[in-house]
């Protein structure tokens, strides 16, 4: 069988789109716990990736803390992965293409992001793994001067990328609709490239990736026709090579993901991608097939651009989320993809 990419849980959909004005939180130790208890056929998760965020994990957090924090992820037989850093500006980040105050405090937020991710590295429990960032912006906002825009998140980004470096660290940036200056593939490529940085590289989601294909918030980049009909397989296929044919090189950090083709979001989070559950007979994409689009080159052969794959499941109801059996349909999906696109080591 195969042993990479590792797989992975993420921690995060915990905390995003939850709160005091949808439904509670839901701890990290929780999350934990339903990711080591997922198994199918012997076969398990071999980690987690974080949301430096509280009640997760403190920006601030000290040395001896993160420390305690490392061996209680272990006792799980649980490593870390990816970081994301919190770089908003309602949580003590800033907008990349904001004030000078704002972008300072970007760089801040992923400078810490970068210290907890050194000591993870050095404490034995991440081998692997980038530190996710995106620019902080809505759409609207980016629209109103895009190239200007542009200009300003590349050099904010290319700021954290030269922090990131002295931590030896490398940034990946998400690719989701809801965020300006990155919300198309076409976009998003412009900005990657406008950075100017060799540890830059993009976090493909499949979920929200999707949303890349149709338009949404850049109706002139849409893949798809307009009266698209989901049952063409033909046409999505080759969508999906053309989008992931200009996004592939690029990217350094992926999530598998399933998408039923709308958007969604709920508590502070805007509208993206909807992720959905792995057996949710509206989602448009074949997990394990569509995921090789990500994992393979134009040629069929494996890129192995990374040592972990995620899964990413926010904005799931808690209902759902505290039914171990969503983890355990999870976990068969990411073998799935393991199986169909993995390697040994």
């Amino acid at each position: 069988m195969n042993n990479y990419p590792k797989l992975h849980n993420a921690a995060w959909p915990g905390l995003v789109g939850k709160g005091p004005d949808s439904e509670p939180s839901i701890g990290l130790d929780k999350m934990l716990e339903l990711t080591a208890n997922a198994e199918v056929s012997g076969v398990k998760f071999d980690g987690i990736d974080l949301f430096l965020f509280d009640p997760h994990i403190d920006i601030d957090i000290s040395k001896d803390e993160l420390k305690k924090l490392a061996d209680k992820i272990a006792s799980y037989n649980l490593k870390v992965g990816s970081l994301v850093a919190p770089v908003w500006p309602d949580i003590g980040g800033g907008s990349a293409m904001g004030s000078k105050e704002d972008r300072q405090n970007f760089i801040t937020q992923v400078r810490k992001s970068c210290e907890i991710g050194k000591t993870l590295r050095e404490v034995g429990i991440r081998p692997y793994g980038v530190i996710r960032i995106d620019s902080a912006t809505d759409p609207a906002t980016w629209a109103k001067n895009p190239s200007e825009s542009t200009k300003k998140i590349a050099s904010t980004f290319a700021e954290a990328c030269d922090v990131a470096a002295d931590y030896d660290e490398k940034l990946a940036a998400e690719g989701e609709i809801c965020w300006g200056g990155m919300q198309s593939w076409k976009v998003m490529v412009d900005t990657l490239e406008a950075v100017d940085r060799d540890n830059i590289g993009f976090q493909a989601d499949m979920a929200h990736t999707l949303l890349y294909l149709l338009g949404y918030n850049k109706p002139e980049d849409r893949i798809l026709p307009k009266d698209f009909d989901w049952d063409d397989r033909e046409t999505l296929t080759d969508a999906l090579k053309t989008m992931t044919a200009a996004l592939r090189p690029w990217t350094i950090d992926f999530h598998v993901a399933q998408n039923d083709g709308t958007v969604f979001g709920s508590g502070s989070h805007d509208k993206t991608g909807r992720h959905c559950q792995v057996k949710d007979p509206n989602g448009k994409l074949d997990i394990a097939e569509d995921a090789g689009h990500w994992l393979r080159d134009e040629n069929g052969k494996l890129t192995k651009a990374f040592k972990h794959i995620c899964w990413d499941g926010c904005m799931f109801p808690n209902e759902v989320m505290f039914n171990q059996q969503t983890w355990n349909d999870i976990l068969s999906a990411m073998i799935d993809v393991r199986n169909k696109h993995g390697w040994r080591e």
